[in-house]
């Protein structure tokens, strides 16, 4: 079937998918929606490559290691380049600083390291940044995400599940990072100035399987298939014509993830 959506952040290459991988993937593909799926660590990002290698196109994966993961291992740099020159792999991350679950003084600069690290893996190979970024109690992640990625980026990327403020989303945009939203925004209207601040070609839609599923499957399994519900209700909020918004999630993707001709 024709593509006409892209969730660019799932996790079928997670636990909670195990043994049903194919069947999910071949779900998505028959309803034309593309994905990436997003590594964690050095493992689910080996099994996100080898999902994506297992089609022509459609499938595709990320490699890199979650800051939640950071102060647990190290971040061997030539292991995921490895990884990285599969030419199925379009992006590295999920990446960046999460002050939620790790607070502590010397986890929070664990994080920062291997994110830079990851950031300089991404320069290296001209690939653009998958981003996780979280607020908590160790503070403002987004705040110290763009210091990082001023001083360190020289490739753009994405802000996966942007829930920052709207200064915070404009500054993102100014480096040219991307921000996507998932089912989150199908059953409350907080993010919906968010939704509505960047330019059509700034905005892309993700479901984050296996969680936030939206609102017609809240509190079930997300799937990538689910992603045009995400799809549909951002077009809902923009001011565009709903046709236009579809077609420009789509392609935005394609774009950011080189992976349309």
């Amino acid at each position: 079937m024709r593509p006409s959506y892209f969730d660019i952040h799932t996790h079928i290459n997670l636990e909670a998918f195990s043994g049903r991988e194919s069947e999910i993937i071949e779900e998505s593909l028959q309803h034309g929606v593309w994905m990436i799926n997003v590594g964690v660590d050095f493992g689910s990002s080996q099994k996100a490559i080898d999902l994506a290698e297992k089609h022509e196109e459609g499938v595709y994966a990320t490699v890199g290691l979650h800051p939640i993961y950071a102060t647990e291992s190290d971040f061997d740099t030539e292991a995921f380049l490895g990884q990285a020159l599969s030419s199925k792999v379009v992006a590295i991350g999920e990446c960046g600083l999460d002050y939620f679950h790790v607070t502590d003084p010397q986890g929070v600069r664990r994080q920062r390291e291997v994110f830079v690290s990851q950031i300089e893996l991404a320069n290296r190979l001209k690939k653009p940044l998958m981003l996780h970024i979280r607020s908590g109690p160790a503070g403002n992640a987004y705040a110290d995400c763009l210091s990082l990625l001023k001083k360190h980026a020289r490739v753009p990327g994405n802000s996966h599940f942007f829930s920052g403020t709207l200064d915070e989303a404009k500054a993102f945009l100014s480096l040219g990072f991307s921000l996507s939203f998932t089912g989150v925004v199908t059953f409350t209207s907080d993010y919906d100035e968010l939704v509505q601040l960047p330019s059509l070609d700034m905005i892309m839609v993700e479901t984050d399987a296996p969680y936030v599923a939206p609102l017609s499957v809240r509190g079930k399994e997300n799937r990538p298939v689910y992603v045009k519900e995400v799809a549909q209700r951002v077009a809902d909020i923009r001011v565009e014509s709903k046709d236009e918004v579809i077609s420009s999630l789509f392609n935005n993707s394609c774009r950011m993830f080189s992976v349309c001709s």
